[in-house]
This record gives C-alpha cells, structure tokens and sequence, in this order.
C-alpha cells in the first residue's frame, strides 16, 4: 500500500486547475541535480573544510514535501551539493559529502530500512515500522500538520452528521490517524465513523465531481485547499489543527551511521542547512524566492499558495522550539505512546516498538543533543 507522505508527491497528476500543477511518476531514486552554478548562501557559516582529510560520505533520502523540499532548494543555492562527490558550502564547513536521494516517499522508507541511507525524511507515524528494522534517531523536527490534513464534506454540516457515512481516504497512514484522533478529542466512538481505503487522488477527484458515493474525504494540502475551491458546497468538517503537534515530519538518521566516522558532522550539516534555509524564508529579501524555490518542488505551487500552506504545516524554524517539542511530556508520555498505539492497532507494526528520548535506550530514539549543540555554536 502507498504512504501518506509518498502520496502526496503525486498531487501534480491531476490538479490543473487553479494550481497549474504538473504530472508525477513514481520513478527510481536519484541524487537530486547539483548546485554547482549557485552562489553559496552567506546564512551559511563557516565555508572550509575543518581539516585536510577526505570528507565523509552520507546519504539522505527525501521526498517532496515543505519542510523536506528545503533540501532540494538548499542544493539549489550551493548550501549543499547533492551530488556524490561534491560539496556545498555547509559540506565544506564540516567535512562531509552529503548525497540528496530523491525519491518517493515509499522508497524513502525502503531506501532507510535497508541501510540504502544513512538518513530519512519521514513522519513520527511512519518511523515506527521503519524502526522494526534498524535502530534510528530522530535528530530534528521539520515542521508539524497545523490543518494541512483535513476532513472534507459535502452535505454534511455536523459531526453528528458525518456519523455512519462513509469517509474515504487512506488507511493505515497519517490521514486515518488524524481522522481518528480528531473524533476521540470530540468525544466520539471511531467504530461509528466508517473509513474506507481510497486512493487519496482518486478520493479527492471524486469528491470534486460530486460523486453521491464520496460526501467526505480525509485529505492533505493541496488535496484540502482544491477540494474547498472546487466547490462551494465543501467544508472543513476538522483538521490536524485539532490535535496539535501530533503528526510530526522530521529527519531520522540510523544509528549506525551515527556511529561512523564523520556521523556527528553530517548531523549537524543536515541541521546547519535547514536552518539556513530557514532564515532565508525569514529574510525578506530572500523569503518570496524560498518560498517560491519550495512551491516549484512541492506540487508547482505559487507564492501565494505556498503562504498558506507554510501556515498549515508549520515548520521548527527554531531549534529551541524543536528542543522544546522533543522534551516535552506532552511529546514523550501522550502523543508517541499513543502514535504506537495506533500502530500496533492497525498492524503497522506487530507490537510497540521501544521508544527513549535522548538515552539511546530505545529501538527509537528521539535525540535532542544535536539540536543543543546547534544551539550552543550560536552563540560563539
């Protein structure tokens, strides 16, 4: 079955009007093109390389989503390089060559749990069953849903409405997630709400034409945003805006590679360029071009387009709001154990998989040590 985030890649497939959106394929994995002819970003400190040793390889596989396709654009303006064999100005800093390994999000997960990567953006859902496999830690948050995944309806004005009628979206993903944490937080029985397995395009072009079968989906920006233009019949029934900082992207990167020689560097590289990336949205000299930079990459989004959806999926631009999100009890004691729950659940994965939060204890282990250390070189 696709994933959630994978899925979204293929957004462009269809939404032609209104986005100007182009079509997706589900290709192999590639480096993603270099930024040899980029001006290195003066947001990026330092620039030389830390000693005269060769640098030390890594890889990280991402998709195409906001808070992931920073990377491609960072590779864009010299921050990095993400051809193999290349540095940026970041690489360079610390030594590292950091190979870009864009894929779908599926292969992503595949390319991570067969020690293809040595790093992987991916959800706090979906890491559970790729952490069956291989001991990993989640060194940063990227951005977290904030009413990018919504249910939609038709025809349907109340919650008390909705019930018996079929939703249709994906299952066994961050939308079936969503879905059933907004209905316990109303004080509903998910077992009275039906969900039904739908592909997330086919579900959203349905909805979009009408079809009396499909009065609600369980959809992802920009499946939300068309779906509301398409029709004035259409609203927002509830969102991830209600359970927040509940589904969370990030970057995980294997504990083996961590542990090699040049690990520590190539986190802190990876952490250096989305933060980078981050003051140049914040910039206003550079914000519109980011953003924009961002948009083409995620579904060919306009600025405008890209202003809301930044707003809905709300990025940890600063390393002390991630610090604060990963140490957080709210984090540690409600949201991961109930994110394994619903794994366990619906069999993503067999049993709970073992969770610690900076010990290393834990199978997966949520680490806020790099983020400190980022946070320290600051202030020097």
């Amino acid at each position: 079955m696709k994933s959630h985030r994978m899925l979204r890649l293929c957004v462009a497939s269809w939404l032609a009007i209104g986005l100007g959106l182009c079509g997706c394929t589900d290709s192999k994995p590639t480096a993603t093109p270099g930024g040899a002819n980029a001006s290195p970003s003066k947001t990026a400190a330092g620039g030389a390389s830390s000693g005269s040793s060769a640098p030390a390889k890594f890889t990280l596989a991402w998709s195409e989503y906001p808070s992931w396709s920073i990377f491609g654009v960072a590779d864009e303006v010299g921050l990095i390089d993400g051809k193999a064999g290349a540095q940026g100005s970041i690489e360079k800093k610390y030594n590292v060559d950091i190979e870009l390994l864009l894929a779908s999000y599926d292969q992503c997960i595949t390319l991570y749990g067969n020690s293809q990567a040595d790093a992987v953006c991916i959800t706090n859902i979906d890491i559970l069953g790729a952490a069956g496999s291989r001991n990993s830690v989640a060194i940063m948050p990227t951005s977290t849903s904030a009413g990018a995944d919504a249910c939609i309806t038709a025809g349907i004005d109340s919650i008390e409405g909705l019930q018996g009628k079929i939703t249709r979206g994906l299952e066994k993903s961050v939308s079936q997630y969503c879905f059933d944490r907004c209905l316990e937080k109303l004080g509903k029985k998910t077992a009275d709400f039906p969900f039904s397995q739908m592909d997330p395009e086919q579900a959203a072009q349905a909805f979009q034409g009408k079809d009396p079968d499909v009065p609600s989906i369980m959809v992802w920006n920009p499946f939300v945003m068309q779906s509301l233009r398409s029709r004035s019949d259409a609203k927002v029934l509830f969102s991830s805006e209600s359970i927040p900082e509940e589904i969370i992207d990030m970057v995980v990167v294997g504990k083996d590679s961590l542990d090699k020689a040049g690990g520590k560097e190539f986190a802190m590289a990876v952490l250096e360029t989305f933060y980078a990336m981050n003051q140049r949205m914040s910039d206003p000299k550079t914000s519109d071009a980011t953003l924009i930079g961002i948009g083409a990459r995620f579904a060919k989004l306009e600025l405008d387009d890209m202003k809301t959806i930044v707003k809905q999926t709300r990025f940890y631009s600063d390393p002390n709001d991630a610090v604060r999100l990963f140490s957080s009890d709210a984090f540690q004691k409600e949201t991961m154990p109930i994110v394994s729950k619903f794994c366990v659940t619906y069999g993503m994965t067999p049993q709970p998989i073992a969770l610690s939060f900076g010990t290393g204890q834990g199978v997966m282990d949520f680490d806020t040590s790099y983020l400190k250390s980022y946070v320290e070189a600051q202030k020097k």
